[in-house]
């Protein structure tokens, strides 16, 4: 006979932050107007790449893809905790639980992959000047950006595919403020390492190949750059890839060694304030720095605005 015990429950409760009311009202006020910032400075960047015809290049259409992404990226998260600073039952039902999920790792897979390929493509650039508008043409461009999200998505539902069959039994309460992976592995009430060892793999593919992709990359683009005779164009040179290395840095310092064990990581309440880092602090950063360290970008904003 079937154990009781171990049926699915219709709905979870997000614990979020731990905070009295006065600070609720404080973390909404917060969060909003951060979602908002990264919204306003998303769209800025695609529209004036769209309008600009000098920025019609491939660092700036992937830069488009990356703008792209994180619009949806943070939309699958804030809307849903700032309702819950403002409610007393943070519930979130199963079938939505798994679709932020889903949604969320393939936004996540996706930039891994794309952060890659645009170092592939800095690496063309600055080692291969001459033959760089015939190695990487528009059309490359487009089928390694649509690959991007292909590999988040397909990445993202095999991981469902496992963690969508575990049974959570009455234990509902998720100690996170969104359906996260480690969350849902660590409230099942059934074995789930099977679940766990196809995440972790995929884990391994999905940040470490991208890893060493921009590691080798950037290896290349530094010995390239020393190479250059003059200190004025070692600087020209580095300047075209300093911006997105930032970013690199960033997204990847954040997120490695939460998602590299991620079941081990959900044992620290610090876990929370961690993934604050890399859903709202990075992708309100990332804007500032291609706009503030691009001259081209620089340049177009003030000729976009200026109209």
């Amino acid at each position: 006979m079937e154990d009781t015990n171990q049926t699915n429950v219709s709905y979870f409760i997000l614990l979020g932050f731990f905070t009295n009311a006065d600070l609720q009202i404080l973390f909404f006020v917060l969060f909003l107007c951060a979602y908002l910032m990264i919204m306003m400075e998303n769209i800025i960047i695609l529209i004036v790449i769209c309008v600009n015809n000098n920025l019609h290049k491939p660092m700036y259409l992937f830069l488009c893809n990356l703008s792209f992404l994180e619009i949806w990226y943070i939309t699958t998260i804030v809307p849903k905790m700032l309702g819950d600073f403002l409610s007393q039952e943070k519930h979130i039902s199963f079938q939505g639980c798994l679709t932020q999920l889903y949604f969320f790792v393939s936004f996540m897979c996706s930039e891994f992959v794309l952060l890659a390929v645009m170092s592939y493509d800095r690496y063309l650039a600055i080692c291969y000047p001459l033959h760089y508008p015939v190695l990487m043409n528009n059309i490359l461009c487009a089928w390694l950006s649509a690959g991007c999200w292909m590999c988040g998505f397909v990445t993202s539902m095999i991981k469902l595919s496992f963690i969508g069959q575990l049974k959570y039994c009455s234990t509902y309460k998720i100690n996170h403020y969104f359906c996260d992976i480690s969350p849902l592995l660590n409230v099942s009430c059934t074995d789930s390492s099977i679940a766990e060892l196809v995440d972790f793999i995929l884990a391994l593919m999905v940040i470490m190949v991208p890893l060493c992709m921009v590691v080798t990359s950037y290896i290349y683009i530094i010995s390239t750059v020393l190479k250059i005779p003059s200190a004025q164009g070692r600087k020209k040179a580095f300047s075209t890839c300093s911006s997105h290395l930032t970013v690199v840095i960033l997204f990847y310092s954040t997120t490695l060694f939460t998602y590299a064990r991620p079941k081990a990581m959900y044992a620290y309440n610090s876990n929370k304030f961690v993934s604050v880092l890399y859903t709202i602090i990075v992708p309100l950063l990332n804007p500032l720095i291609y706009c503030l360290r691009n001259k081209e970008i620089n340049c177009a904003l003030r000729k976009t605005f200026c109209r």
